[in-house]
């Protein structure tokens, strides 16, 4: 009798990434994107400095996707030493609003602080200062098949 595989034991491996420079976060941003959470998903944590997004994201760097469907994957997205979070363009009194996540991006400042900026769909943002990039992307649950049954698309 033999056991059943499970997913860590393939050659894809649950994500577990940090981010400590902006080469680090265009890793993560091209993970993330298409990324869509609930707004009730999105916490900021002010005495930890911590901000936090539980999404369902795409499995980009899957190398299976021409042997089964496309999936996606629930992930936390966190940064660290964040001193302030403003959103604009979205409803936070929406609690049944969706987001999509396009892309995460930096704005230096001074001494190696500066915003994070998280692109969304529909022309939202949210704009974390930072003391300094400190994030990490973790996979938390297995895979599962992306409701829409393919990859997203950017039409132009």
């Amino acid at each position: 009798m033999s056991d059943d595989a499970k997913f860590e034991d393939g050659r894809e491996a649950p994500l577990n990434l940090g981010a400590l420079d902006v080469e680090d976060l265009q890793v993560v941003s091209s993970l993330t994107q298409d990324g869509v959470f609930p707004i009730t998903e999105m916490t900021y944590a002010r005495n930890q400095r911590r901000f936090a997004l539980l999404i369902n994201r795409f499995r980009w760097e899957d190398e299976g996707q021409g042997r089964h469907a496309p999936e996606r994957v629930q992930s936390v997205l966190a940064f660290d030493l964040v001193q302030n979070v403003a959103t604009n363009g979205i409803d936070r009194s929406d609690k049944d609003m969706i987001l999509s996540l396009l892309s995460v991006g930096f704005e230096p400042g001074e001494d190696g602080a500066g915003d994070i900026l998280l692109t969304l769909a529909g022309d939202g943002a949210i704009r974390l200062s930072v003391e300094a990039i400190e994030a990490t992307l973790k996979d938390v649950t297995r895979p599962y098949v992306a409701p829409s049954k393919s990859a997203p698309r950017h039409d132009d």
